[in-house]
């Protein structure tokens, strides 16, 4: 599959380790907390679906104090990486791209060799991948398996759930019925596409209480990158609006890629509040590295927004 094609799949938000500082003081005592620099760690975000091929992004964490802007995320790539997937019959070699992105900034992927067909490799349900990274020495590894996806029964649009004043009067929200398999363990996160968008990530959901059974009416808010948790806009970025092409990207997932996206979103939603207890976002990777290497067993859905 050419590069260019591939692109549209991948969601360029840059992942990075998510760290919490809690600082208690009182007006009758100062307290000093003195953080000890810390070497830093690589960071995986790695996804192979079914009839696509892998792709693998790279990069190293930085310090809670550092300063954050476009120039601090470029350097963050890492480079020269051996980086081959396997899927226990044939091993590929991803190659390493740099592709150009608005403001003259430049984003590296490690992805399938375009021009050597032999190279390829396809996710396929069912079947269990192995990713291995070696750098500086160093050894990263880890499994997924990309599950037999169960789809919604049906999904249509309606009026929110929740509104707040300042919400728009046309926005809409998405709905989905489902009906959970009959075996226990099943985890499904969904993306959401709307119009010319990326996909970005909505909720995680697992069958612990409702295993079997049918669910009905679940509310699917659309998925945001995660720089806009909290943002001022909210009241439109969690929603549909009428004559919006929207796609929803279903996905099963297993255990290691739930408990991954389920700390990771609680992580996302707590940060910045005082009270909330601090969290380890959980990773499948090895020897330290953060981040996942996820399979998904992906199902699509176009739809047209209206009430």
């Amino acid at each position: 599959m050419p590069l260019l094609r591939r692109k549209a799949y991948l969601n360029f938000t840059g992942l990075f380790s998510v760290v919490f500082l809690l600082f208690f003081a009182s007006c009758e005592k100062d307290v000093n907390i003195n953080l000890e620099s810390v070497p830093p760690q690589i960071v995986v975000q790695g996804v192979i679906e079914n009839g696509q091929p892998p792709y693998v992004i790279l990069n190293t964490t930085f310090g809670f104090f550092s300063q954050v802007d476009l120039s601090t995320v470029a350097n963050s790539f890492v480079h020269g990486a051996v980086v081959k997937v396997s899927d226990g019959i044939k091993t590929i070699t991803l190659k390493e791209y740099s592709i150009d992105t608005s403001g003259g900034n430049r984003f590296y992927v490690y992805f399938i060799d375009t021009t050597n067909l032999g190279n390829v490799l396809v996710g396929e349900l069912g079947k269990t991948y192995t990713l291995t990274i070696d750098k500086d020495g160093q050894r990263y590894s880890s499994i997924t398996k990309i599950p037999y996806p169960k789809g919604p029964d049906t999904v249509w649009f309606g009026e929110p759930v929740f509104k707040r004043p300042t919400t728009p009067a046309t926005a809409l929200e998405m709905f989905a019925n489902y009906t959970d398999p009959d075996t226990p363990g099943n985890y499904v996160k969904y993306f959401t596409k709307r119009n010319n968008e990326q996909f970005n990530p909505g909720g995680i959901f697992t069958d612990e209480l409702v295993n079997g059974q049918p669910v009905k009416n679940i509310d699917l808010f659309a998925g945001t990158p995660d720089d806009n948790s909290g943002s001022s806009n909210s009241d439109s970025v969690y929603y549909f609006f009428p004559g919006d092409s929207v796609t929803l990207k279903w996905c099963e997932v297993d255990k290691g890629i739930y408990d991954f996206w389920n700390t990771y979103e609680f992580a996302i939603r707590s940060g910045g509040n005082p009270f909330s207890s601090p969290i380890n976002v959980k990773t499948n990777m090895t020897n330290g590295a953060l981040g996942s290497w996820a399979g998904y067993g992906a199902l699509y859905y176009d739809r047209v927004a209206h009430p």
